[in-house]
């Protein structure tokens, strides 16, 4: 099988590159090194079933010309920070939207079988009634958000005027291995780093507004029994756990995972603009139409990932500068 992966080079799309290249099928890795890291794919230079493209989704002649022989698409690529659609709103919605477009467009010229969106739990902005299930409002409070309902919304009229074979994913709040922990990286990775050097994490608000955290090794299972589901999915899917997390409980529990208790507490700073003030998953469609249920509780999948961390920076931190 062909498969081009939109940001292949990032967290989530790292690991889908892994996968389907140590798999046998034939991937193509476009990234345009905004948010992805050469690191994460680094060991799969080289090999026979892996390109790298070093290559902008807004860039529609290029996708174009890469489309030609792709059986799949997993469309990873994306602005994918609040804070920075707060700064740089347009650059949010030209690689989100317009983007997305492209991609649609050059796999809709190509009759490419399948295409994976991964849109985001924060089309919902905050919870008005919990578990959030597919069917709740879209709300999103911050340019993020809406681009990313843009490009969700644009998926289902291609879905529907083209007859496409779209798959639109919802995960919420994802960590593990790979993830940034600077600048627009994830809570997750960014309080390790921190707590880790012996700095307190930074909470922005008073740490109530609450997230459903999913480790990495669960979505990349979810995006597998999608590539593979034989009939087609008209409609968005959530991926989450079900269970939500204080960001101040989760940083306390981070504290007290690394060793730290007592030595550190988190401090809370004024609040984001746009801060979603609650997530939660209802994942009762993932459940029925796919089989898929999360295996790694938010304690399972930070010891996994510390451990990950730990090795990693120390290995890093080793190397001469």
């Amino acid at each position: 099988m062909n498969i081009l992966i939109t940001g292949g080079a990032g967290f989530v799309g790292s690991h889908l590159c892994d996968k389907y290249t140590l798999n046998g099928d034939k991937v193509i890795c476009l990234d345009n090194f905004m948010n992805g890291s050469l690191t994460n794919i680094r060991h799969l230079i080289g090999h026979r079933n892996f390109k790298l493209i070093n290559g902008d989704i807004r860039n529609f002649d290029l996708l174009e010309k890469i489309m030609r022989d792709v059986d799949v698409v997993f469309h990873l690529a994306a602005q994918i920070h609040v804070d920075r659609s707060v700064v740089e709103p347009k650059l949010t919605y030209d690689i989100n939207v317009i983007g997305t477009q492209n991609v649609l467009e050059a796999a809709r010229m190509y009759d490419v079988q399948k295409v994976i969106h991964a849109s985001t739990s924060e089309v919902y902005g905050s919870t008005q009634y919990a578990p959030m299930d597919e069917d709740h409002p879209l709300n999103a409070p911050h340019p993020y958000g809406a681009s990313k309902i843009a490009a969700d919304r644009l998926c289902f009229s291609y879905i529907n005027t083209y007859g496409m074979n779209i798959c639109i994913m919802r995960p919420f709040n994802l960590y593990g291995p790979r993830q940034k922990d600077t600048g627009y990286g994830g809570a997750i990775s960014i309080f390790t780093k921190r707590v880790l050097n012996n700095m307190p994490p930074i909470i922005f608000g008073d740490g109530e507004q609450t997230r459903d955290y999913t480790y990495v090794e669960d979505i990349v299972e979810a995006y597998d029994l999608i590539l593979h589901h034989e009939g087609r999915m008209g409609q968005p899917m959530n991926f989450g756990t079900g269970n939500e997390i204080k960001i101040l409980d989760l940083a306390r529990l981070i504290i007290k995972m690394c060793g730290k208790e007592g030595q550190i507490k988190p401090v809370c700073v004024e609040p984001r603009p746009g801060e979603v003030v609650r997530l939660i998953a209802d994942i009762s469609r993932a459940k029925s139409v796919l089989g898929w249920k999360p295996h790694y509780s938010i304690e399972m999948g930070l010891g996994k990932y510390l451990d990950w961390y730990a090795n990693y920076k120390c290995e890093e931190w080793s190397k001469p500068t």
